[in-house]
């Protein structure tokens, strides 16, 4: 198998289809006396027509389809929970097959349908006010678990709609997962063996680590890379990306500069905005006064407060005033509208609150016991 699976799952027999690559698919596929083809009546099961097991693939032969359900799981992980917001947007929380829990979110803006998806359990950056990172990484996910984040977002929208965009902002650090990350997405890009998404709908987001920016720039893919800065000095980087201090501002922003060389693709630079703490006036001419000159767009994102931390939401006026002086120095500026916030849409925050119900169930029942 090309995907490895967790360590703690060897009482699991069954396989998920997508941690096969499509020729060890086919292979297996003739193993048991079935023609190619059948693959791509499988795909387009599995990614057009919604089915929740094989059983449902109905245009396939009965043997065929019990020998599927013997030997392999449509799908990476289960839904544990599901939240719709008012807005549209829906976020899961999936368990893996070792019990482990993981988020997505899929969000809907006019046409467009973008799946966020996460690359690790946890997160090892330790950004401060970031709910994924509480506990620390747990591990990385497997290529079949990514890939199945999309699936599952998938299952969701209604026949004769697909996820159009995938943002690679979920929980954990992508580039720490970079060579399970690119088997996922090289199957959801496909035009033979995936959803045939463009390279070029799909963001990947990093907290800025060189070597794997400088990496993933040599790997001939035209995917977007989103830095997630926060902090236009090093000093106060340091105090909010905590990782800063071994990496360095100067580190990030040069490996950037020659993602967009090597690329040609502009990058975004993700802000979180915290009120009192990054958004004054002067942040906003040291974060200009940082991308003039750069090919660079700026993604504001005012804070999603997280229960236990200090930090706070921006007044809107702050966030105006900080995009128009950035701008002010030629760069592109946007805000993020903030979708899902009833949901807890944040990262690792609809994790953190049921793992958190969980413990505290169980504590009760030791009690009682």
């Amino acid at each position: 198998m090309s995907d490895g699976e967790p360590t703690d799952t060897a009482t699991i027999q069954k396989r998920p289809l997508f941690g096969a690559t499509a020729d060890e698919a086919r292979a297996w596929l003739a193993a048991v006396g079935h023609k190619p083809y059948r693959l791509k009546q499988i795909h387009q099961w599995a990614f057009h027509r919604r089915p929740k097991s094989f059983a449902d693939m109905t245009d396939l032969p009965l043997d065929l389809r019990n020998k599927l359900d013997a030997e392999w799981d449509l799908f990476a992980t289960r839904v544990a929970y599901r939240g719709v917001a008012d807005d549209g947007t829906d976020k899961l929380l999936l368990r893996c097959r070792d019990g482990r829990n993981v988020e997505c979110v899929l969000m809907a803006d006019g046409p467009r349908r973008t799946v966020c998806v996460s690359t690790q359990v946890g997160c090892a950056m330790g950004c401060v006010f970031c709910a994924s990172g509480l506990k620390g990484v747990e591990r990385s996910l497997t290529a079949a678990e990514t890939f199945d984040q999309v699936l599952q977002a998938q299952q969701l929208l209604p026949p004769g709609e697909s996820v159009t965009h995938i943002v690679v902002m979920g929980m954990g650090e992508s580039l720490a997962n970079l060579d399970n990350l690119l088997v996922a997405l090289d199957r959801v890009c496909s035009p033979d063996d995936g959803l045939g998404m463009s390279q070029r709908r799909v963001t990947i987001s990093t907290v800025g680590l060189p070597a794997k920016i400088r990496k993933l720039a040599e790997q001939d893919r035209q995917y977007r890379l989103a830095v997630s800065l926060h902090a236009p000095t090093e000093e106060l980087r340091d105090q909010l990306v905590p990782v800063n201090e071994k990496i360095g501002l100067t580190a990030v922003m040069e490996a950037a500069d020659d993602y967009f060389r090597a690329t040609g693709r502009r990058v975004t630079y993700e802000y979180v905005m915290l009120g009192g703490v990054n958004d004054r006036p002067r942040h906003a001419t040291a974060l200009g006064r940082l991308l003039k000159g750069r090919k660079a767009h700026v993604n504001l994102i005012p804070y999603n407060p997280v229960a236990g931390l200090p930090f706070v939401r921006p007044e809107p006026e702050d966030v105006r005033r900080f995009q128009a002086t950035v701008q002010d120095f030629g760069v592109a500026v946007t805000v993020r509208r903030t979708k899902g916030r009833a949901i807890d849409a944040a990262c690792g925050q609809l994790r953190r609150r049921y793992e958190s119900a969980a413990e505290g169930a169980a504590a009760v029942v030791a009690i009682d016991s």
